[in-house]
């Protein structure tokens, strides 16, 4: 029977980037996404064939940064920028303002509201897989991602949008 781990080697683009979301520290995402491989590689026995690597993955680096913060405290607001661009195009300088603009105010949301909006609107994973990887109900993920997105709107200046009528 094949070994998943070239299906592991594929995912670690994504996996930096959720760390970096969760932790927004460079070097603190490095080694929380080593961590979680070493974890995963350790415990592969206990995946099942079939399901999603992927959420069992990003369930294990959840679960280890929760750790972490607990052990050690982290405050997401004394870290440094995180480098969400990872892995993508050079931007235009309208387009690196407004993104500066997009980290800044994730850096800002409350680290449920983040982890969510990253999962959902980054990562691209449904509410399921996301409640799942979290530990949360569906329901929870809906109503911290609609809180993220309102929190992201008003501090990128794009304001409440439910009510906009437009020019």
């Amino acid at each position: 029977m094949a070994q998943p781990e070239p299906d592991i080697v594929v995912l670690i683009p994504r996996l930096r980037r959720y760390a970096r979301a969760l932790t927004a520290n460079a070097d603190l995402a490095d080694d929380l996404v080593q961590d979680c491989l070493a974890r995963g590689l350790s415990k592969m026995h206990l995946w099942r064939r079939g399901t999603d690597l992927r959420a069992w993955l990003f369930t294990i680096m959840h679960n280890l940064n929760v750790n972490n913060a607990r052990r050690n405290r982290i405050r997401p607001d004394n870290q440094a920028e995180p480098d969400w661009r990872s892995g993508s195009q050079p931007a235009g300088q309208d387009e690196v303002v407004e993104l500066r603009s997009i980290v800044t105010a994730l850096r800002q949301l409350p680290e449920e509201q983040r982890a969510v909006v990253v999962l959902v609107g980054i990562e691209e994973m449904s509410y399921r897989e996301a409640a799942d990887i979290l530990a949360i109900p569906v329901g929870t993920v809906m109503s911290r991602l609609a809180r993220g997105r309102e929190r992201l709107r008003q501090l990128t200046g794009q304001g409440d949008r439910r009510g906009a009528t437009g020019p």
